[in-house]
């Protein structure tokens, strides 16, 4: 169904196709293992069974009617303290694709899903085997919501219900390659300072006030976003505790969507 793409240097020059399986970073992590998947290697499937995402939480994604793949990339330029930037990367490459069909609204929600009108439309898990100080590889897994209707979870979206268009996959996704190797390449050229001033104007809820909740104590609060750290975590100034401004990693706090003020 799929075959190796030509507007790209490298991403996607091979491709390894699965018509249904468990998880496509798992078969990308055998694949390196063995020595046949390389930087670029893409493993796409049309049937994720056991796809993952952020911390275990699973991802919901109808048969044949979403892009659900791979990518394997060798970071080895980035010390592992600045592998968040890759997510950044990739992040932006797919917000860039996703805006050129819909419109800037797409925003990338903390840290690395891609949303518009409040609606989930892409979800990355990337993967990183370190080496000493360096990344030796990374994997990351992207479900894509295309053509699907409907969905169990109410914040889940698909690019067809928004522009109400059919899309045949392999050409979105010979679309999307090229874009993603853009921002890929700008950041091995250590343009990282650019991405991240990119990355952080993207952020939904970035210098506009909403409720959060931190998810410790439960307590809510209303909160402006006004970047990262080096490491990645979410910098919110908190409008209600002090007007201080809290670090936070992944899952210690939730946007309450939906819930804007402001």
């Amino acid at each position: 169904m799929y075959k190796s793409f030509t507007n790209t240097s490298f991403l996607g020059k091979k491709v390894i196709y699965l018509p249904s399986c468990q998880s496509t970073n798992d078969i990308a992590a055998d694949f390196i293992r063995k020595g046949e998947a390389g930087e670029g290697s893409l493993v796409i499937t049309s049937e994720q069974t056991a796809a993952r995402g952020q911390r275990g939480n699973s991802w919901e994604s109808s048969p044949y009617q979403n892009l659900t793949f791979s990518l394997v990339f060798t970071p080895t330029f980035l010390q592992p303290v600045d592998q968040f930037q890759l997510s950044m990367a990739v992040s932006l490459g797919i917000r860039d694709f996703l805006s050129q069909h819909l419109s800037p609204e797409v925003k990338v929600k903390w840290p690395n899903d891609l949303y518009f009108r409040e609606k989930k439309l892409c979800g990355i898990l990337i993967e990183n085997q370190l080496q000493g100080h360096t990344l030796e590889y990374s994997i990351a897994g992207i479900g894509l919501n295309i053509n699907q209707q409907q969905f169990t979870h109410s914040r889940a979206g698909s690019l067809s219900q928004f522009t109400g268009k059919t899309y045949v996959l392999n050409d979105l996704l010979e679309e999307l390659l090229p874009l993603l190797e853009h921002r890929y390449l700008e950041l091995k050229r250590l343009e990282w300072g650019q991405l991240k001033a990119t990355y952080q104007k993207e952020l939904l809820g970035f210098q506009a006030i909403r409720k959060y909740r931190e998810v410790a104590s439960g307590r809510t609060f209303r909160g402006q976003v006004l970047g990262i750290n080096q490491s990645g975590q979410l910098a919110i100034h908190d409008l209600d505790l002090k007007s201080k401004v809290y670090y936070f990693k992944f899952k210690e706090v939730e946007f309450l969507m939906n819930n804007v003020s402001g």
